[in-house]
């Protein structure tokens, strides 16, 4: 890694899409392929302004259209161009797709129960939160990677995909994951590269990452 001695080092930019009908009636996505609303199109657009500040060198989205549509505000602003890739899809939950909050406590308490407790559930016999790592961390990854020095990478996904890359990237082991918080919509988490690996530099941010002034640089 580059990062120790030769300036900021690469950073990651984890940017969480836009809303949804489906979020606002708190329903679970999942794989699940939903649309903006125009409320959240406008949240694409007001924070693709902010991030093209940050001048980022490539993008790469999932593939499902409510991440590609927010992914697109940044390029129409930035000219570059996005890569999609299905390794960054939501979590696939299964029987939990399409449920609401209140239905999911409802019908599958027990479940809830474990998986906030830590433990490794497949939601609504979907996929595991380590399964979701193994495919979208090493996306990540493999596009960081082709950054210069100093470059900025922009990954748009979505809150439960961003918060097990994020644990994964950070080494963190994967009951700890649920103690990252969630990101809200079109809100983003900052990876920045250290001397020992990945660090987060900004979690669930809405305004632009300002340096850290202090003993703990």
């Amino acid at each position: 890694m580059n990062g120790s001695g030769s300036g900021r080092g690469r950073r990651i930019v984890l940017w969480r899409h836009g809303q949804t009908a489906w979020n606002l009636e708190r329903r679970f996505q999942g794989s699940t392929d939903i649309a903006l609303t125009e409320a959240g199109v406008g949240q694409a657009q007001r924070s693709a302004r902010l991030l093209a500040s940050l001048k980022p060198d490539a993008i790469v989205a999932s593939d499902l259209q409510r991440a590609a549509a927010t992914a697109a505000e940044l390029a129409a602003i930035t000219g570059l161009e996005v890569t999609h890739d299905a390794g960054l899809r939501e979590t696939y939950a299964g029987a939990w797709q399409g449920l609401t909050h209140e239905e999911i406590l409802g019908q599958y308490g027990e479940q809830y129960a474990a998986w906030k407790r830590g433990e490794a559930v497949r939601r609504g016999g979907g996929e595991l939160e380590t399964e979701v790592a193994d495919r979208a961390a090493p996306v990540v990854l493999g596009h960081a990677d082709k950054l210069p020095e100093n470059g900025t990478l922009v990954v748009v996904s979505h809150g439960g995909t961003i918060r097990t890359t994020i644990g994964r990237l950070l080494g963190l082991e994967a009951h700890h994951w649920e103690g990252l918080g969630g990101l809200s919509n079109c809100c983003w988490s900052v990876l920045g590269e250290g001397a020992r690996g990945w660090r987060l530099l900004e979690h669930n941010a809405g305004t632009l990452p300002e340096a850290v002034l202090g003993d703990d640089t």
